[in-house]
């Protein structure tokens, strides 16, 4: 069952809407630098997924359909038929669920740091190991994985920022999403994928490597990938500048009147359930 998850809005009211989903341990914040450069020319919904941040934690395990689900929900809460969309890691899973399985609702996608398939016996133990401990016990290793070690080595506060909102996660929730991940078979799917689809992958992303982006790109029909020189998973942040200027390219290329910027004021709202 889906549920309502936390979400804030940011972008003339009247411009195309662009949805930004998270990885898993993280909440909106992590967009922060896409919010700003993006809210200029797009609606901007930043969400926080189930189980994150102030989104509620149902009970686990969760699966694809539910995350995107949920999206689907905050998609008919917006009064929005369709929506451009970015996922990285898990939102980027998210993303190619909901564009091969409700395709009518998704414009243009935008996959970053992200795998259609990963092995499944090293997310059941992590699900396990949170269930357990608390995610305070794999936060240090997330956050490794989500820096290079010169960038993550000069930005000290940054990374204890980012540890601590890994850390404040639900355990139910972020072991409900990790077997969500452990369970997932997305490359069936991905040749019914329609949207015209971006594929961004970190050069040095030791989680989702650019293999993994890749094979995304060869199955999904004329997808562009494109790697980041030096970039780790968490490239919506250590390569802020260079991510902003692919997605405003992507999905400003639909034009005006399949997803061009609005006139309207800007302005920004914030709902939580």
């Amino acid at each position: 069952m889906s549920v309502e998850v936390h979400h804030a809005v940011q972008g003339p009211p009247d411009a195309p809407l662009l949805v930004l989903s998270g990885s898993l341990g993280s909440t909106r914040e992590m967009w922060r630098p896409q919010v700003e450069a993006l809210a200029g020319r797009f609606r901007v919904v930043a969400y926080d997924t189930r189980g994150h941040g102030r989104s509620p934690a149902p009970p686990g395990p969760y699966s694809l359909a539910d995350l995107g689900g949920d999206v689907l929900r905050l998609l008919d809460r917006l009064g929005a038929e369709r929506a451009h969309f970015a996922g990285l890691s898990l939102g980027g899973m998210t993303g190619m669920w909901l564009a091969a399985h409700a395709p009518e609702r998704v414009d243009r996608l935008a996959l970053l740091c992200t795998s259609a398939e990963l092995e499944r016996e090293g997310w059941r133990q992590r699900a396990a190991t949170v269930r357990d401990r608390g995610v305070g016990a794999v936060a240090d290793g997330v956050v490794q994985r989500w820096f290079t070690p010169g960038y993550a080595a000069g930005r000290p506060r940054l990374v204890e920022r980012m540890r601590a909102m890994v850390a404040g996660t639900s355990d139910e929730g972020y072991a409900g999403c990790c077997t969500a991940i452990e369970r997932m078979d997305l490359p069936p799917v991905l040749p019914r994928i329609a949207a015209p689809t971006l594929v961004v992958a970190g050069s040095e992303d030791p989680a989702t490597p650019p293999d993994h982006a890749g094979r995304i790109a060869a199955a999904v029909p004329d997808a562009r990938l494109h790697v980041l020189d030096g970039g780790a998973h968490l490239a919506s942040w250590e390569c802020a500048e260079e991510v902003d200027a692919l997605l405003l390219d992507h999905f400003g290329a639909a034009g005006p009147e399949g997803g061009g910027p609005g006139d309207g004021p800007r302005t920004a709202t914030e709902n939580s359930t």
